[in-house]
């Protein structure tokens, strides 16, 4: 099997992976589900690239990972060409224009913008103005090669054929039974004969491949002033939603320059705001490399203490300065400056952990998400994370369309007055973090999580896992995470010697939290540029599975020797 050399000594040790990476040539698919990396394989193999197979690989994931995405959701999209041009598309989700600032009773002292009656989460109110259809078409139209009817295709087989129910969606399917069962045209897909399906089963949803279809037929507009924005109006006028004609008419994708920067030689491509994801990883990333990690061994009490200060910063300025760019001067260069980095790396105490804000702030972003990869053999990359944030979205399906919605108006603070609290029209903040690394000028690596606010620390922890530590893409996915905003250190129980790791840590004054996993299925792929060689993983978080081809065609004769050929 093919490798990919690490380039700092390894200061992990080594243990098996639950895991194995796939390595390729002819192109490289990652995501959360096979079946969804098969889709985006299948448009590499017909003629398509990078953008075709990670549009693919999405319609199919908003079939088979249902949970995790909709077409009626919110993401974002980093795209490297193969000529070295990088760009981002936004399709994150918007308040409609009736919302107001006090459309919720928030509850007193809760950390995640809950509210009375959860009205916010479950529901029609819960809705926000979903971007995701038109950023995938988007993409497609401006950087793909392939039609829309084609790559929607094999998401649109796998609704009509059905898929098997895996462990993990029979869990969180177990875990929403109660509000799924409320909405009948949901509970008809998730939980037939009143109860959730046994793991093995398998799941059809017809109703929503005639949606894809379609999709694929009149493209976009079948949804932004089409048939399908017209059964989600009144759907929502019929249950007391916001969402109008003009709100959906009105959605616009943005395309966005990345937010940039380095890391010990490397540069780091990602999502600028809205997400706040790629800003703080290069803030978080700026801090440590101020210190040499890699004489650190992964996981000692010294290093935890680092990415937990760090990230406590990082949060601090996340709180004070995040928002929607075009309602507020967001301070990007200042945030990525190494010389703000440096004035905030000397308040740090070796010897003790610190506060960094006067209060948490509240955030109410889910971990309910997914991500994927795709690199094809001319060097076009991307990587992108889309969300419908909690699971099952707002657990509402429109009814005769088989499309669940987006709970994204949980992100908004319900509390009036601050820096993101509800307003018309208002691009909603994010924490996801589809990253680029480059080296040399070359693609290096493409990696993303889902995870909600535990995102960009958990991207963050992967790049410095490969660069400082020396650990393999797989290693490095699949590792254990810490995640730190204040008060409390969540710390996976999956670190050695854990309980020696939590006492040291306390000693340090973390107030530690053990965890059986921080965010989810992260996958990615590492590429070296003088094998061709793409490694594609993905972690044990989530149902991922990388998938890849090599070969290629036939060696043909010469001219002069065609006749050799068939004797």
């Amino acid at each position: 099997m093919a490798t990919v050399a690490s380039d700092r000594t390894k200061t992990t040790p080594t243990t098996a992976t639950r895991k194995q990476p796939a390595f390729a040539t002819g192109g490289m698919v990652t995501s959360n589900h096979p079946l969804a990396s098969m889709a985006g394989n299948e448009m590499l193999i017909n003629g398509g690239n990078a953008i075709d197979a990670a549009i693919a690989t999405m319609f199919a994931l908003s079939v088979v990972e249902p949970m995790m995405t909709t077409i009626f959701g919110a993401g974002f999209i980093v795209i490297r060409l193969a000529d070295g041009t990088t760009t981002t598309i936004d399709n994150y989700a918007t308040v409609p224009a009736a919302a107001t600032p006090d459309m919720f009773e928030p509850i007193p002292g809760n950390l995640d913008n809950d509210v009375v009656d959860a009205l916010n989460s479950t529901g029609h109110l819960a809705v926000a103005t979903g971007g995701t259809l038109l950023g995938w078409a988007t993409a497609v139209e401006r950087y793909g090669r392939l039609s829309l009817e084609q790559i929607v295709a094999p998401a649109v087989r796998f609704a009509r054929e059905g898929f098997t129910v895996s462990p993990y969606l029979h869990e969180i399917i177990k875990m929403t039974e109660s509000d799924l069962a409320r909405f009948p045209a949901t509970a008809d897909v998730f939980l037939p004969g009143g109860a959730p399906p046994t793991v093995g089963s398998r799941i059809v949803r017809s109703d929503y491949g005639d949606t894809l279809e379609a999709i694929g037929r009149e493209g976009p507009g079948y949804l932004y002033g089409g048939p399908l924005g017209q059964a989600i109006v009144d759907d929502m006028a019929a249950h007391g939603g916001l969402i109008t004609t003009d709100d959906i008419a009105g959605y616009r994708v943005f395309e966005r320059p990345p937010v940039t920067g380095t890391y010990r030689g490397y540069d780091i491509v990602s999502m600028a705001p809205s997400s706040s994801g790629g800003t703080h990883i290069i803030q978080m990333l700026n801090i440590l490399e101020g210190f040499e990690l890699a004489q650190l061994r992964f996981g000692s009490p010294e290093h935890i203490h680092l990415l937990a200060e760090s990230m406590k910063i990082a949060f601090a300025d996340r709180f004070e300065h995040m928002a929607d760019p075009s309602t507020t001067d967001v301070p990007v260069a200042w945030l990525t400056d190494k010389g703000y980095a440096a004035q905030r790396r000397a308040k740090i105490d070796l010897a003790q952990a610190q506060s960094y804000l006067a209060a948490t702030p509240p955030d109410g972003e889910s971990a309910s998400t997914t991500h994927c990869c795709a690199m094809d053999a001319d060097g076009n990359v991307v990587t992108t994370t889309q969300t419908l944030n909690g699971g099952f979205g707002s657990k509402v399906t429109v009814p005769g369309t088989g499309m669940l919605l987006n709970n994204c108006m949980h992100l908004m603070d319900p509390t009036p007055g601050r820096t993101n609290s509800i307003a018309p029209g208002k691009r909603i903040l994010s924490s996801m973090s589809p990253t680029i690394v480059l080296k040399d000028g070359a693609p290096y690596m493409a990696l993303g999580t889902p995870g909600g606010v535990r995102i960009f620390g958990s991207v963050m922890q992967a790049i410095s896992n490969v660069i400082d530590h020396g650990m393999t893409m797989q290693e490095a996915v699949e590792a254990p995470r810490m995640w730190d905003r204040g008060p409390e250190l969540e710390l996976e129980t999956g670190y050695p010697e854990f309980t020696a790791l939590k006492t040291a840590m306390e000693a340090l004054g973390h107030d530690v939290s053990p965890v059986f996993r921080v965010a989810g299925g992260m996958n990615g792929i590492r590429f070296d540029v003088e094998t061709g060689m793409m490694e594609g993983v993905a972690c044990w978080r989530a149902d991922g599975a990388p998938m890849g081809f090599s070969g290629g065609q036939a060696t043909l004769p010469d001219d002069d020797d065609e006749a050799a050929m068939w004797q």
